[in-house]
């Protein structure tokens, strides 16, 4: 596992300032933990004792509000890196990451991390880009969740996972991981009643379509025009 993990810590934009040498020495210390679907990472309030990378699947940061609600904050994919800043500043998580579907987790201690980070401020500078990042599509998606239709969140979901890692097919777009009525209606912030009525009406009007588990966008302009209030 240690080549493996060193080949994929080098392609990652937090370490791309780190010698060969302490990506090496921080992968032998790194371990690699599988998750089932649903199977939560870390808890909102436990101890930030983990640096993780996502090494496939996808990982939710979700917050639960006081209703008792998940809140999906992010969606996250290989390669995307996730509870670092705790980490670093020694503080607690303040979010729960949870597996959304079978996944596989690149894990690596509190103290290394650290340590390379003082040794390393490019580290602590790509991950406060990434925190700025996820922090404007966060302020995003609470904006949205007050003005926007529920069918307009639905849309712009699906368009944004088509823009993040979505796989080109002609005029349409393959999602290349299965997404759940239930992740949807999360990040969307709506209910999975709701989200099955409306992708259901989408599939009969042909704006996506299903193959196998996968969902493909068929219609982006019209997925558009729902996102953008343009729709008639």
């Amino acid at each position: 596992m240690p080549t493996r993990a060193v080949e994929f810590l080098r392609s990652s934009a937090v370490f791309a300032g780190v010698p060969a040498r302490e990506i090496e020495a921080l992968a032998a210390v790194a371990q690699e933990r599988a998750y089932r679907a649903r199977e939560y990472v870390f808890t909102e309030g436990e101890p930030a004792t983990w640096f993780c990378v996502v090494r496939s699947g996808h990982v939710k940061i979700l917050r639960t509000s006081r209703e008792g609600k998940d809140v999906v904050l992010e969606w996250l994919g290989p390669g995307e890196p996730f509870g670092g800043v705790a980490v670093i500043e020694r503080r607690p998580y303040p979010a729960s990451a949870q597996a959304t579907e079978p996944s596989t987790v690149l894990k690596i201690p509190q103290e290394p991390i650290v340590a390379l980070a003082e040794r390393h401020p490019s580290i602590i500078r790509e991950m406060a880009l990434m925190i700025g990042r996820r922090l404007r599509s966060a302020h995003d998606s609470m904006k949205s969740l007050a003005v926007d239709p529920v069918e307009a969140r639905l849309a712009a979901t699906l368009l944004r996972l088509a823009e993040r890692e979505g796989t080109r097919e002609g005029r349409a777009i393959r999602l290349p991981f299965h997404l759940t009525r239930q992740s949807l209606a999360d990040m969307a912030g709506t209910t999975v009643e709701t989200t099955i009525r409306i992708v259901s009406r989408w599939l009969r009007d042909g704006l996506v379509r299903e193959e196998g588990t996968h969902l493909v966008l068929g219609d982006l302009a019209a997925l558009r025009a729902i996102a953008e209030g343009d729709a008639t």
